[in-house]
């Protein structure tokens, strides 16, 4: 993907939109990315002392920094808030990832910042969210999952539950829907010209995105046992299988016409083996994966390759961005040398330009003086420790 604007493309998406967010785990740095990647302007405050994600990832290397600033701010000093406050003055969102009444105690909370900036959209992205018998306790994106009802369909019926990275509930139920809210509360601030705050908890996420299941549930084409549905692995026409390389491929054969093409790639009568027949289901995975056993992944893939019968390769994540697919989409972009993701979606008049990672605190000098402060009163406050 070209790092240049197409000839003729307006300004981004959400040019002159001003973010500022506390620095946190999971889906805030996420959601602040993709807002990032729409054009807003994003600063992130950072603990004055530095910090390095629980999974090791030092900020300046992690690509969710990436069309971001940053300053370093003591915010257990009152001077620190002070200039946090100046911050939030100016912008049309604030973003906090604490737990409930944290921000309050700080001097954060939504409150006074929404009483000097009335038209401050104040957002709140928690696991459990603002209220419940849960909201001050402690949890991950697994447990999040777990409680809301996403993790105990996922795996095989005869282990526990799968765990799918923390793509559902911090990327997903999470970032993503901070970033929707977000976006809604801006189209209605046109209108109304306040601010408003936002609750966004992980668990509502969650929820929301199982809302095909609870509708099948009661209808009886759902079940809670895991791998005995259409989705989950339980139908021999769409689920995973290995190949004689130990490699994957993926089969969503769906549709009965799609179902013949497998069928016949692999050498079976769609006769023997009918579709919907679920008490054939059990033998048929079986027979299926050896069949599918019996030669390498490519060769799968080779096969497929003019038929429509939703079969494509499991790719690693080094294999996803050298796919030939994906490299002609542009869909990995190589940005301050390291390979990642381009932003999505893609906006036809807004594409979107190169965007350098933040390091910890690493526009604090910057960010003062667009607030007014002098030369000698950032010395002060880098000597004081107030910021860093």
């Amino acid at each position: 993907m070209s790092s240049e604007a197409v000839d003729g493309a307006v300004s981004a998406a959400l040019n002159g939109v001003h973010v500022v967010y506390l620095s946190a785990l999971g889906p805030v740095p996420f959601a602040a990315m993709l807002l990032a990647d729409l054009g807003a302007d994003v600063i992130r405050i950072d603990r004055a002392t530095g910090r390095i994600d629980v999974t090791g990832l030092d900020l300046a290397a992690d690509p969710r920094t990436r069309g971001q600033r940053a300053i370093g701010l003591d915010l257990k000093h009152d001077d620190g808030v002070a200039l946090a406050r100046r911050l939030t003055e100016r912008a049309d969102v604030f973003v906090e990832g604490m737990r409930p009444g944290v921000a309050e105690r700080m001097g954060l909370g939504p409150e006074p910042l929404r009483a000097a900036n009335p038209s401050l959209i104040y957002a709140r992205m928690t696991g459990w969210g603002q209220s419940g018998p849960l909201a001050n306790t402690v949890g991950h994106d697994i447990n999040y999952l777990a409680v809301a009802g996403g993790l105990h369909p996922i795996g095989p019926a005869d282990r526990p539950p799968v765990v799918p990275l923390n793509l559902v509930a911090d990327f997903g139920g999470g970032g993503g829907y901070l970033v929707m809210g977000i976006l809604a509360a801006l189209l209605q601030r046109v209108s109304s010209g306040r601010g408003q705050l936002i609750d966004c908890a992980m668990v509502d996420g969650v929820a929301s995105l199982t809302t095909m299941f609870h509708g099948l549930l009661p209808g009886g084409m759902w079940t809670d046992t895991r791998e005995a549905n259409l989705l989950d692995g339980a139908a021999p026409y769409y689920r995973t299988y290995v190949t004689s390389d130990d490699r994957y491929v993926a089969v969503g054969a769906l549709e009965a016409m799609f179902y013949a093409e497998l069928m016949d790639g692999l050498g079976l009568d769609v006769a023997e083996w009918p579709q919907q027949n679920r008490s054939l289901w059990p033998r048929q995975r079986e027979v299926m994966a050896e069949v599918f056993r019996g030669d390498t992944r490519d060769h799968w893939v080779a096969v497929f390759a003019d038929r429509e019968a939703c079969v494509t390769p499991v790719n690693t994540l080094g294999e996803a961005a050298d796919s030939a697919h994906l490299r002609a989409r542009s869909t990995f972009v190589e940005w301050g040398g390291l390979v990642q993701p381009a932003p999505a979606p893609r906006l036809s008049d807004s594409p979107p330009t190169a965007r350098p990672r933040s390091g910890w605190s690493s526009h604090t000098d910057e960010i003062l003086r667009e607030l007014g402060t002098d030369t000698d009163t950032i010395s002060r406050l880098r000597n004081q420790g107030i910021v860093s």
